[in-house]
């Protein structure tokens, strides 16, 4: 009876724990400004964060206010992966774009190597807003799962 129970445990155990799922985000970005003047990085938080430290509740009777400070928010350990802009001084860089996708390729072949497997990827584009502006990114957000 007691090999019973205790093979029941364990196996109720291994479900938990392969019913939990862990969720990892990766953001690369890259800059569309002008005449390679901008950076392009693959950023890598390496310390998590509990999103309700920094949560306040808001309503019509009561204003419970978060007392965490916007710079307590900030992660300090985060790996940085350089990558090529866009452009350069002679305008749209393809030879960039494919290094670019070779880093990315590397990043995401490594991460299923680990046992995450990629499950969303997002992307936006902040481009030039007109004359004078010279600003813009070109940023992809990488959503994998454990």
């Amino acid at each position: 009876m007691k090999k019973i129970f205790f093979i029941a445990v364990i196996t109720l155990a291994a479900t938990v724990e392969m019913s939990a799922q862990k969720f990892k985000v990766i953001t690369s970005v890259e800059s569309i400004v002008p005449n390679g003047l901008g950076r392009s990085r693959i950023v890598n938080a390496l310390e998590d964060k509990d999103y309700r430290e920094y949560t306040s509740v808001q309503t019509e009777d009561d204003n419970t206010r978060n007392k965490s400070k916007r710079g307590d928010i900030r992660v300090k350990n985060f790996e940085e992966t350089k990558l090529l802009n866009f452009y350069n001084i002679g305008g749209i860089r393809f030879q960039n774009i494919a290094a670019n996708d070779a880093l990315l390729t590397s990043m995401i072949n490594d991460m299923v190597a680990n046992g995450w497997e990629l499950a969303f990827v997002t992307s936006a584009v902040e481009s030039e807003g007109g004359k004078g502006d010279g600003q813009g990114i070109f940023i992809t957000r990488y959503i994998f799962k454990k």
